[in-house]
């Protein structure tokens, strides 16, 4: 997909998952922006980054009143989250495949990915725009109709 295309799917998720208003805290939207536009730049471990970021900035938001959320990891976010069962498992699927790219123990292991780059380029694109669906979904969860 070129840039135009990619922000055309972003228009199209638009167009079908927000149903009526949506209410973000700025940092969620600043967030969510910066994902859109990594992703349809191609920096797309940025974008699965800042769409994480962006969905934990909302579930925050979400729970603003309960302090005890304040120190919750994301995982326990997730799962204490009034999101859909099979929204949570795709959180935790984007938790665990970020968790696979940040947190690289052996980091002089790079054997694979300098002989494969174009592998975990696909990888990361596709995953990236599958994570950009999942933020929206999240944040559009619970419209204002």
């Amino acid at each position: 997909m070129n840039e135009e295309q990619k922000w055309n799917y972003i228009e199209e998720l638009d167009a079908e998952l927000l149903l009526g208003g949506s209410i973000l805290s700025e940092w969620t939207s600043f967030q969510a922006k910066d994902a859109e536009i990594a992703v349809c730049s191609g920096a797309y471990l940025s974008s699965i980054l800042s769409c994480q970021a962006a969905i934990e900035s909302h579930l925050r938001f979400e729970h603003l009143n309960d302090t005890d959320l304040k120190r919750l990891s994301f995982y326990d976010l997730i799962n204490k989250s009034y999101l859909s069962e099979k929204l949570k498992d795709e959180l935790h699927q984007l938790r665990k495949f970020r968790n696979k790219w940040i947190h690289v123990n052996e980091p002089d292991e790079d054997h694979d990915l300098l002989s494969r780059p174009k592998y975990y380029e696909n990888e990361l694109a596709e995953f990236a725009k599958v994570t950009v669906k999942n933020m929206l979904k999240t944040l559009y969860f619970n419209p204002m109709i």
